[in-house]
């Protein structure tokens, strides 16, 4: 066997294994890439000019990503991956284009009488140089600045593996949002205010800040992957998609984006219904048929006839519970059912805090979603004592005021936590609407390791009805995929 030498040992991965290392943290992002797709990024490097950083981020995009929504973690990671510049043993960095800052100078640290310059002088000389390069709009000027900023005023304590930066002290000691006002002067160079100019003038400005910004979290992300390494980073810098973000944490934009997600998920649950329809046609065994068939063949029944099968398009009642506790869940399920309407006979959506009360009415054909599931907060009668969640007079209310809802042609479906703030949880009302019901499910956006704790009465409700863990659009999709 051949030894192996030291120079062997430690010569640095190939651009092959690089590539391969990038592509397994893009899926372990949550980015579905396959292997032909890995094969097509190997064969993009090779066709774009691998000096050309922007050229590549673009290649392997085209290649790798299927959805617009992919593409802030695949940047994110491209960054850690193929960083702007590495920093040497001084700290200082090799600029990516070979020109060097020139506030970098030791003569930036001096005025004009050749004294050093104070802290605080210095941070006004940078946000002077930081305006003019946000009026002058040279993003490569910008990105270069943003690193300089990042070794100056970043820092932010030792760290077992060396200076620790953060972003939030470059941007509080440049505070860049103040510059708006004479950055707008500086744009519209006179012209009159209350225009169009003056709309496009604070556009281009919220751009150009919202870059400057990213720029400062790309270069806090390349030093903490040089220091810790990009695996490590890549857990905690790369967002999740939004299909995994949690419905109980989910912020505005991330709303939004679920929305988004609606009409898809909808259009797979109708195919799957349909699929159901038409693969179901056969109906009980005709006996009759099957016997007077069977005596062409001495009697053995080698083919059996069916009586036709009803197609049933069934009918759908969603009990959601609306309380702050599970808003996020709500909103986005609310969503989910409203797009529904076309794939059941009939949908009834009955929302409640502490009591229920029925909000179809908000859903009708060509009425904005998002408005209605807002109008329900403000008009529906969801609020009967103290507006804490009780799932028990909710179930009753509902059983006493709509008796004929739930019956053998509907579907039940119970969207909620299942925490009854140590309340009566109704369990003898909820048994008798699943026995009802043709089919009864519960999803609940909680983790399955909190049911059952503090005033949670998942583990009750689950005795009487299929619960399932739902918190994330994804596992929502796994729902309605098995169904």
């Amino acid at each position: 066997m051949t030894p192996v030498s030291h120079s062997e040992v430690d010569r640095p991965p190939s651009l092959v294994s690089h590539l391969d290392d990038f592509v397994r943290a893009v899926r372990q992002a949550g980015v579905p890439i396959g292997i032909s797709d890995t094969i097509d990024a190997a064969r993009a490097m090779v066709t774009v000019d691998l000096l050309d950083r922007e050229q590549l981020r673009h290649g392997l995009a085209a290649v790798l990503l299927k959805r617009p929504t992919h593409r802030p973690a695949f940047d994110a990671l491209f960054d850690l991956w193929w960083p702007t510049s590495i920093s040497d043993a001084s700290g200082f960095d090799a600029a990516d284009d070979g020109q060097e800052w020139e506030i970098q100078a030791p003569e930036s640290d001096r005025n004009a009488d050749g004294q050093n310059l104070s802290p605080e002088e210095r941070t006004d000389a940078m946000r002077a140089q930081l305006a003019q390069l946000l009026l002058d709009g040279d993003d490569a000027a910008l990105r270069r600045f943003a690193r300089f900023a990042v070794e100056r005023l970043g820092q932010g304590g030792q760290s077992p593996n060396g200076q620790t930066f953060f972003s939030y002290r470059v941007l509080r000691a440049l505070s860049p949002d103040t510059l708006v006002a004479a950055l707008l002067n500086g744009l519209l160079s006179g012209q009159e205010r209350g225009g169009l100019a003056e709309q496009v003038a604070r556009q281009t400005i919220r751009e150009r800040l919202a870059a400057f910004r990213a720029h400062i979290e790309t270069e806090v992300r390349r030093r903490a992957a040089e220091q810790r390494g990009k695996q490590n980073v890549a857990r905690t810098a790369v967002m999740p998609l939004a299909n995994q973000v949690d419905f109980l944490r989910a912020q505005h934009k991330d709303l939004a984006e679920l929305r988004r997600s609606v009409t898809p998920l909808a259009r797979r649950l109708a195919t799957r219904l349909a699929a159901r329809r038409r693969h179901g046609r056969r109906g009980r065994l005709d006996f009759r048929r099957t016997v007077r068939a069977s005596l062409a063949t001495g009697g053995v029944p080698l083919v059996t006839a069916h009586r036709p099968r009803r197609v049933h398009k069934p009918e759908l009642v969603v009990l959601c519970d609306v309380s702050g506790s599970v808003a996020g869940f709500s909103h986005f399920t609310l969503l989910l059912t409203a797009a529904l309407r076309e794939q059941f006979s009939g949908v009834r959506a009955f929302a409640f805090v502490d009591t229920c009360d029925e909000v179809t009415r908000f859903f009708a054909p060509g009425s904005d979603v998002a408005d209605a599931v807002q109008r329900i907060g403000r008009e529906a009668r969801v609020v009967w004592f103290d507006g804490h969640s009780d799932y028990g007079h909710s179930l009753e209310t509902f059983a006493e005021q709509w008796p004929t809802v739930v019956g053998p042609t509907a579907s039940l479906l119970i969207l909620g936590d299942a925490r009854t703030n140590y309340r009566n949880p109704g369990l003898p009302t909820l048994a008798a609407l699943v026995k009802r019901a043709r089919h009864a499910y519960w999803l609940n956006p909680e983790p399955r390791r909190q049911w059952g704790s503090g005033d949670s009465a998942a583990d009750d409700y689950s005795e009487l009805v299929e619960m399932v863990e739902c918190r994330t659009a994804e596992q929502l999709t796994d729902f309605i995929t098995r169904l």
